[in-house]
């Protein structure tokens, strides 16, 4: 804690008056603090070298002869700024490892296998509490499932009924589906600085959904994010044009990092650009122009689809929202 700051966190005791020399849990702030020290100690590694979160760091190298001078480079800076590491929280010169709850590897991000097993093992509900329990488990997979929204419609209603809370057949085979997806789920990627992304919109009668992906060449596609949102009672009565809308600003608000660092081309076809940039617009509309101005954002038609992540993402979408276009390959 800097000196003059000290006494505002002061705190009585039995034995008298004492105030933190150190920046203590529990503090509003303290998290963001935190963050702009490490962002301001590691500047010129982070995204080349290193990543941060907070007090979890990653140090990343292709060979190991780089990890070495990687790693030496590190703790050059940790000293400089009297930071220091927990041994019994350290791996040294692993391919892979768990990071923010998530495995992180050379092909990507993966499940955590410990979460997909917890699901695996979880037997029906038979009560309120237990399937509030199950859903939050797999709300947690959420950013790996392809339309996650639409897979658990059969747990939101059961929820929904307060009196009762059923596990029905609805919901177990929901469940059954949710597992065999989670015995393959799709490898997330991790964008470059600067990289272009996509974001591929979908629209049902009661579920938002999208997708950001990588175009790593005109045929390879990675996902990034899978996101998904249900609709509220008055939004369910948009018109289509306002759905995709917004669908396009709850990805804005989720995926706010990426949208702030990377330009975005948003693939639909509908003429959603044409509709955002009239003159006369207004109402929700409006704000929602207003908030995506910030960021560097443009529309193409779809692309052809391209491998079986987005397969599973319009396999559920209803025959009339989806083009022969969409499910024809390139040549």
């Amino acid at each position: 804690m800097a000196p003059g700051d000290e006494e505002k966190t002061a705190f009585i005791t039995p034995h008298g008056l004492y105030c933190y020399r150190v920046m203590p849990f529990g503090l509003k702030n303290a998290g963001a603090t935190y963050q702009r020290l490490m962002t301001k100690i590691f500047k010129p590694l982070i995204d080349d070298v290193v990543e941060v979160y907070i007090d979890d760091v990653v140090v990343k190298s292709k060979i190991r002869g780089e990890h070495t001078q990687h790693l030496r480079k590190i703790f050059h800076l940790l000293r400089k700024y009297g930071m220091k590491l927990n041994p019994a929280k350290c791996v040294f010169g692993v391919s892979s490892g768990k990071f923010l709850g998530f495995m992180v590897t050379q092909r990507g991000i993966e499940i955590n296998p410990d979460q997909v097993k917890a699901v695996a093992n979880t037997l029906a509900s038979t009560n309120k509490k237990q399937l509030q329990r199950l859903t939050g488990k797999l709300v947690a997979l959420g950013r790996f499932i392809a339309r996650f929204t639409d897979k658990m419609k059969p747990f939101f209603l059961a929820l929904r009924d307060v009196d009762k809370s059923e596990w029905t057949q609805s919901c177990q085979n929901a469940f059954e589906e949710i597992k065999r997806y989670l015995t393959q789920p799709p490898i997330l990627s991790s964008p470059q600085p600067r990289e272009r992304l996509y974001l591929y919109l979908a629209v049902t009668d009661w579920v938002v959904s999208a997708v950001l992906l990588r175009s790593l060449s005109p045929r390879e596609q990675r996902p990034v994010y899978f996101i998904s949102k249900a609709l509220a009672d008055a939004k369910t009565r948009y018109s289509r044009m306002e759905q995709t809308a917004l669908a396009l600003h709850t990805a804005a608000q989720k995926l706010r990092p990426y949208f702030q660092a990377r330009p975005i081309t948003i693939l639909t076809n509908q003429p959603l650009r044409n509709v955002l940039h009239k003159p006369d617009i207004t109402g929700r509309m409006l704000r929602w122009v207003i908030e995506l101005s910030e960021y560097g954002i443009d529309y193409q038609p779809k692309l052809s689809l391209k491998g079986q992540v987005m397969t599973d993402f319009i396999a559920e979408l209803p025959k009339a929202h989806i083009s022969d276009k969409e499910l024809t390959p390139d040549d």
